[in-house]
């Protein structure tokens, strides 16, 4: 247990974590067993001193007990604020949140230990565990999709603040869902107008997933359908723009072979047009 909690003070948090999955359950509790200061079954004793405290919820945690040892670590966390001991405390609460889903929980805290601790070493972890609390409240594109740019705003700190950091990878992962999300949002909307031929409305949402979600799934789809819109106006050479942009980067696409047999029952293909907004918004996709 010493070398744990020796461990603990002098490098991260997110080390001790790993050193728990790696000594295994055995081990910390026997040792808690053994020692008659630790009792992972009792409410955390206020007058204990914080590294006492420490070494209880670290067992706690490792016999899967996260309940407790939140308990623990929350003593210390109000016993001792502002010391080393409360801010890996600080963390561990953010991480036992985090894992139990206690969303809001985590990010309060979250954000609590990167307002006192802004240059520690455990920060890139600490925004990491935010955007994954953000991540977990993203719900399905028929409903809000708040919780989706703020996992983008928290993501791409991690991104952009810790580019060194092994959480990199994971966080540009979730980024791409949560746009993916924002822009199967906007298609959700733009194919309702479209079903009721409110044509207008239904190019609006269309439009900002080719202008602001071009490297998203959605994207298909949306040149698809505005292709669809645009022609159900009479706006043919738009029409043609699209789904030539389309044919051009996604030559494969059942979209584009949709939007080919659309135009071609009239006598039209696909024709992009250069100076249409949709043509320099092309330029940006990545088959472009």
């Amino acid at each position: 247990m010493k070398r744990v909690v020796s461990g603990a003070m002098n490098g991260t948090v997110r080390g001790v974590l790993v050193s728990l999955m790696l000594i295994g359950a055995g081990t910390l509790v026997t040792a808690c067993q053994s020692d008659p200061d630790i009792d992972i079954t009792k409410l955390g004793v206020e007058t204990d001193p914080p590294d006492v405290l420490y070494k209880q919820g670290l067992a706690n945690m490792n016999a899967g007990n996260m309940t407790e040892a939140g308990r623990k670590f929350s003593a210390i966390d109000k016993q001792y604020p502002f010391t080393e001991w409360g801010q890996k405390a600080l963390v561990m609460n953010t991480f036992i949140a985090t894992r139990q889903s206690k969303n809001e929980v985590a990010i309060a805290s979250g954000s609590r230990f990167l307002k006192q601790y802004p240059r520690a070493k455990d920060a890139a972890y600490v925004q990491y565990m935010i955007g994954l609390a953000y991540s977990k409240q993203i719900a399905d594109v028929t409903q809000d999709q708040r919780a989706a740019q703020r996992t983008i705003d928290a993501m791409n700190k991690v991104v952009n603040d810790y580019p060194t950091s092994e959480y990199v990878p994971d966080a540009q992962a979730k980024i791409r869902f949560a746009r993916d999300q924002l822009a199967g949002r906007e298609m959700q909307v733009g194919r309702y107008y479209l079903e009721r031929k409110e044509y207008l409305a239904a190019v609006s949402r269309f439009r900002i997933v080719i202008e602001q979600y071009q490297n998203t799934n959605q994207i298909e789809e949306a040149l698809a359908r505005i292709a669809e819109a645009y022609y159900a106006m009479g706006l043919t050479d738009e029409a043609q723009t699209a789904a030539a942009v389309l044919g051009n980067n996604y030559p494969d696409s059942q979209w584009y072979d949709d939007s080919y047999k659309l135009l071609k029952g009239q006598g039209l293909e696909p024709r992009e047009n250069k100076e249409s907004w949709i043509s320099r918004a092309g330029k940006k996709l990545v088959g472009a």
